[in-house]
């Protein structure tokens, strides 16, 4: 299964403080849990994800606590105990180092040195854009291409000059592809988003130009008018709007108002499928010129999703069609060069999880 190959998106990263915390990807118990650098003055501090389970009798590590010892933290079972290295406990203060995850002490057997079998599941995890990504298994490069091997790249996130808001995370019927798909479109503007991002009076748009490689997908030149186009906005406008597909379950956008608009706009849609026909998605947004505060620019993006998902929960199948079943079928209009590509984009991927 090429997905669990993928970096994907888990939880908000403000949601892992000090106590270790449950989630799951891909059928996967997880359990995230934070080890802070030990005499740090930065703050600086690890997010590891490991299998939430156990191996001495299978309880749930996240029902645990962390240990922050003088040699490193250490990830306490709830039910004998069992400790667990974190990075630095895994090599400071023994004789030799040992790997992450591994069993460090049994209180009911003080003296006991647990075996290199004794340890935990661990997984492959880092923070980028608000949120903890999560990677199952190495990639296979006959399988996944290059650009896949890390989490997607969202530069706006990251610039001091643009001010960073992370929306969500939102629980969503159907498959993450449906999702990105309806994220691209933008013809449905003027009749799901009225008065908002679209008006039925001008519901023509320009789709631009669409290039499709190796790195993903990327539309140029693309153009709708807006009443709203932004939490602030007092006037409507043609708004031109960039495109880009790194990532099967991501997609970002970038817009900027008519000429002489001080207001840029970024969104990345970040999203982690939970089966076939369910997903939890996340939107990052980067501004530049707009002076809504944070909760102003959240409740936009909430009202505007609010709007979407009674329509994307209603299509059916819930899986995107990308022709691996000849039975379901769907047909493209003019304005759906970019979903046509991206339908393109998952079948060259092999995508299964969300397609049909």
């Amino acid at each position: 299964m090429m997905e669990r190959q993928l970096w994907h998106p888990v939880i908000a990263s403000a949601l892992v403080r000090d106590e270790p915390v449950g989630v799951e990807l891909l059928g996967q118990s997880l359990v995230l849990w934070r080890e802070h650098e030990h005499g740090s003055d930065t703050g600086s501090a690890t997010v590891h994800a490991w299998a939430d389970q156990c191996p001495h009798r299978g309880a749930r590590l996240s029902l645990g606590r962390v240990l922050n010892h003088l040699h490193g933290a250490r990830l306490e079972c709830p039910y004998h105990g069992w400790q667990f290295a974190g990075d630095a406990a895994a090599t400071q203060g023994l004789v030799e180092p040992v790997v992450v995850g591994r069993c460090l002490h049994v209180p009911a057997a003080p003296v006991f040195e647990p075996p290199a079998s004794h340890g935990v599941r661990v997984f492959e995890a880092q923070e980028r854009h608000g949120l903890v990504w999560v990677r199952l298994e190495r990639p296979d490069r006959t399988q996944v291409p290059a650009a896949l091997a890390e989490v997607p790249g969202f530069a706006p996130w990251a610039d001091p000059e643009w001010r960073q808001v992370l929306c969500g995370p939102y629980e969503v019927a159907t498959s993450a592809p449906r999702l990105v798909e309806n994220f691209l479109d933008l013809s449905h503007f003027g009749f799901v988003h009225e008065g908002w991002l679209g008006a039925r009076t001008h519901a023509q748009v320009e789709t631009g130009k669409v290039e499709e490689g190796e790195g993903g997908l990327v539309a140029r030149e693309c153009k709708a008018w807006q009443p709203r186009a932004y939490a602030d906005a007092a006037d409507g406008a043609w708004i031109a709007y960039r495109y880009e597909v790194p990532h099967p379950y991501a997609a970002i956008l970038r817009k900027d108002a008519a000429e002489g608009d001080p207001v840029s706009n970024a969104i990345a849609l970040f999203i982690k499928p939970e089966g076939d026909e369910r997903c939890l998605a996340w939107f990052a947004m980067a501004t530049l010129g707009d002076l809504s505060d944070d909760e102003v620019l959240r409740a936009f993006q909430d009202t505007v999703f609010a709007q979407d998902q009674p329509i994307v929960e209603s299509q059916q199948p819930r899986r995107l069609p990308i022709g691996r079943d000849p039975s379901v079928r769907e047909v493209h209009g003019p304005a759906d060069r970019m979903s046509a590509a991206y339908r393109r984009y998952l079948a060259r991927l092999g995508v299964t999880l969300g397609t049909c």
